[in-house]
């Protein structure tokens, strides 16, 4: 599947336009883990641009967040691949990711959130002024951005090999691409 038919079927189920964006960080992250890792660029972007297409019709069941999502996407003949990255990115499951893209995008998706909170912070409001060490601040404040599960971000370690900093600075310069489609 080409980007702009993926994009289609994201705007299709999703409205919101933060989780939209939020979509856009994800897959700026992956495709920047992908270039990292050698890996497919477009599939695991992919994976980041669709991983939550279900969500505004399960946020009131996170039980059935990622598994509808990937349902869809099988009826949409997506790739194996991108459909178990899907499906293993919501914790709540405890299915583990298998493949190396999976796991990217278990630990992506959590860290996108405390990237954009720390950027909405700054006076400027612009992700280009944040960089490792602001992020490395804001993920040992517990206070901050709870949502974003440190936890499964710490992960990158075991899961993918890097260091929490490798990780950081991997996935803030994917975002950093993308600043004028995030609004930062």
């Amino acid at each position: 599947m080409q980007r702009d038919q993926a994009l289609l079927m994201l705007k299709d189920k999703v409205k919101t336009l933060n989780l939209i964006k939020h979509c856009f960080a994800c897959e700026s992250a992956m495709r920047e883990l992908a270039r990292y890792f050698k890996e497919d660029e477009d599939k695991w972007g992919l994976a980041g641009l669709l991983h939550d297409i279900d969500y505004e019709e399960t946020k009131d069941n996170p039980r059935e967040h990622s598994l509808k999502g990937a349902e869809y996407l099988k009826e949409q003949e997506i790739d194996n691949d991108i459909i178990e990255a899907v499906k293993t990115h919501n914790q709540i499951h405890g299915l583990l990711p298998e493949s190396r893209m999976a796991k990217a995008l278990f630990c992506v998706d959590p860290l996108t959130g405390l990237i954009v909170a720390a950027t909405l912070v700054l006076p400027s409001k612009k992700i280009e002024e944040i960089n490792v060490d602001n992020v490395l601040n804001r993920f040992k404040e517990r206070g901050f951005a709870r949502g974003a599960n440190r936890e499964i971000i710490k992960q990158c370690e075991s899961l993918l090999g890097l260091s929490l900093e490798e990780f950081i600075d991997l996935v803030l310069k994917g975002m950093k691409s993308v600043s004028q489609d995030l609004g930062l």
